[in-house]
């Protein structure tokens, strides 16, 4: 087990602050050569699902229009999405997909993607995309590249490596739109009452995230879920004024503070502050309620989509195109544009309590640079 001191909570030292601002606004990388690896559904998916036969694909034009080679990906994006944006933030070149046939040798020390879109907490999500990596599995491949690892540089360097990395993981969405709200009538809206769905999701969730742990992960960053209401897709399907989606934005409002309430605990069991929350519907709501302060046209319509607000069916090479996606919060009917996923991942960077909790990533970054 690592022997890494517990990190200084939120009374960290206005000297710290400023030298903090000093390594942000500079862009010195703090941390150097630290692994990056991501877990979750089609919001950090970068190319997964391109390897296997499922439906939940991001590999046809006009996907990758602003990536910079200008082709499809497997990123449910016009151009780089969140983890792309983190490493850039880290100062390190993006993670492969871990099912790419690249992602070897000295690769593998940069970390890997097991992302797979259309998951969820629940086994049962989205089993209308069929081939998809449920997140026991892409916890499984987490071990097994940690084997793959270990034959680079030895079983402690391979320890200290997943030690000292950061970790996304992003999961709930789906588990409401492709699951509970899917049908009208589905099987876990008969099972449960949402209040109730919701505890189910949060147990089921505690035990991924100490698996996470127990697999080595000690900097865990955990995304609550977005405004689900607001996407141009569920406007599509119920909004007449552009409103947003009352039950899934009440889902929502239930699922992430108890979420967050789990972090806490397991860093208080911990004793330490390994798994850090990221209030992602406040970062997206504060683009969604006033997309124009933020230099977007809408925040309602999707750049690429079909029917009202763009929001019926999948971004396709006969989709209506926006010709300037930087003026679009939406990229397609469900995912954030490449611009206001920078958004957000400034707010995990620098944002305050509102945002991350117990620290945000610059100060992560910065007292595990101090530590090592």
């Amino acid at each position: 087990m690592d022997q890494k001191k517990p990190p200084i909570r939120n009374s960290v030292s206005m000297y710290l602050v400023l030298l903090l601002l000093g390594f942000v606004i500079g862009g010195v990388k703090v941390v150097e050569g630290r692994a990056f690896f991501v877990f979750g559904d089609s919001l950090v998916d970068n190319g997964n699902n391109n390897y296997l036969a499922t439906t939940a694909r991001a590999d046809s034009y006009p996907y990758g229009i602003d990536f910079p080679s200008h082709t499809p990906t497997g990123r449910f994006s016009n151009g780089l999405n969140i983890p792309d944006l983190i490493s850039e933030k880290l100062g390190s070149e993006p993670t492969l997909p871990y099912l790419s046939p690249a992602l070897d040798g000295e690769r593998l020390l940069v970390g890997a993607n097991f992302a797979s879109a259309g998951i969820g907490i629940l086994n049962d999500t989205g089993i209308q995309f069929i081939n998809i990596i449920r997140i026991m599995r892409q916890l499984q491949y987490f071990e097994q590249y940690q084997e793959r690892v270990s034959g680079l540089i030895g079983e402690e360097g391979a320890r200290r490596l997943v030690n000292e990395a950061l970790v996304l993981i992003t999961l709930g969405g789906n588990d409401f739109v492709n699951n509970y709200f899917l049908l009208p009538f589905s099987a876990r809206s008969r099972q449960f009452a949402i209040p109730d769905y919701v505890v189910y999701l949060i147990s089921e969730y505690r035990k991924i995230l100490v698996r996470l742990y127990e697999l080595g992960a000690r900097r865990i960053m955990v995304t609550g879920t977005g405004p689900l209401g607001c996407v141009p897709a569920e406007l599509s399907q119920h909004s007449r004024n552009g409103e947003c989606y009352a039950p899934l934005q009440e889902a929502a409002d239930l699922f992430n503070p108890q979420l967050f309430q789990l972090i806490n605990q397991l860093n208080s069991e911990i004793g330490s502050d390994v798994y850090i929350s990221a209030n992602a519907f406040a970062m997206n709501m504060d683009f969604i309620g006033n997309p124009q302060q933020f230099g977007f046209i809408t925040s309602k319509v999707a750049c690429c989509g079909q029917g009202p607000y763009n929001g019926i069916g999948l971004c396709t090479p006969i989709s209506n195109l926006c010709p300037n996606r930087d003026l679009y919060a939406f990229w397609d009917p469900f995912h954030p544009s490449e611009r206001a996923n920078r958004i957000i991942v400034d707010r995990f960077m620098i944002g305050d309590s509102t945002y991350m909790h117990p620290m945000n990533l610059s100060t992560v970054m910065l007292l595990d640079s101090s530590s090592t």
